[in-house]
């Protein structure tokens, strides 16, 4: 069963329109809600079609399920306010066995058991983390069982990676790699790097993508500097004084990292 959405609508000159379905597959025309009837596995499948990118109307709003077959499905595209809002306690009371809705791309159960987004069968951008696939479920005798199936063949994985002071480039890019071969090699990544690192390295970005799978590696260390020793060799000056008033904060405070970066300031400044 398939119904087009806001970014495959129904345009005019659709090739949904003039497409040769194969028998088994029933494409719904209309932007009003229609009803196909499969009487050869006891169901009745009721959804709509957009004919624009928005819409903000609710084609299913007061439409009871009609009682034409054992198993009553509701499909629905959308769930926002400029793609056919839905309310689902409403929904809940026109009697559908169960309500398979589209257009969020992340799987969640909305009423469980009754009504849920299956979601995008694969991860379509950066920002589809998590697991993907297709819903599989079961009505006998009113009662729907419904499962999450994961099928994606890979996931976008956003996470953080610790760099530890001392640490070198080419030691940074085995730790990123080892981490890549734990987490799935199939995966896309992106990547935040945190902690510290010796105030004399830069890391080479873009040679730590060894198996081409990072879209994004950002480095947000801050120099690891021996702050006693600056202290030190700086107690009359600005620098000195800056850091006596951070004395006494761990590695973990906002105050830390504001040294940090205070210092680092300071210190480029020193240098030009």
């Amino acid at each position: 069963m398939l119904c087009a959405g806001n970014h495959d609508y129904l345009k005019k000159d659709s090739y949904y329109r003039t497409f040769p379905w194969a028998k088994h597959v029933h494409m719904i025309l209309g932007s009003g809600l229609e009803t196909v009837d499969l009487p050869e596995i006891g169901a009745a499948v009721y959804g709509f079609s957009y004919e624009s990118r928005e819409r903000e109307d609710r084609p299913y709003e007061g439409k009871r399920a009609k009682g034409l077959r054992p198993a009553e499905i509701l499909m629905i595209h959308g769930g926002d306010g400029r793609h056919v809002p839905v309310k689902k306690e409403d929904v809940a009371q026109l009697g559908y066995d169960y309500i398979a809705l589209g257009h969020i791309h992340k799987p969640q159960q909305i009423i469980p058991g009754k009504m849920a987004y299956s979601g995008a069968l694969e991860p379509v951008d950066q920002n589809d983390m998590g697991k993907h696939g297709y819903i599989r479920g079961e009505i006998v005798d009113k009662a729907c069982r419904i499962k999450f199936v994961p099928s994606a063949a890979r996931q976008y994985i956003h996470t953080e990676v610790q760099a530890e002071g001392g640490m070198s480039g080419s030691e940074l890019k085995e730790k990123l790699k080892k981490f890549i071969e734990q987490s799935g090699v199939e995966n896309i990544y992106k990547i935040m790097i945190k902690g510290f690192r010796s105030p004399d390295i830069c890391f080479d970005l873009k040679a730590m993508d060894v198996y081409g799978n990072i879209v994004e590696l950002i480095d947000d260390t801050k120099p690891s500097y021996d702050f006693k020793k600056i202290r030190r060799q700086n107690k009359d000056n600005i620098l000195g004084k800056f850091i006596e008033q951070f004395e006494g904060f761990g590695e973990d405070s906002l105050q830390y990292r504001a040294m940090c970066e205070g210092v680092q300031a300071l210190m480029e400044t020193r240098r030009d």
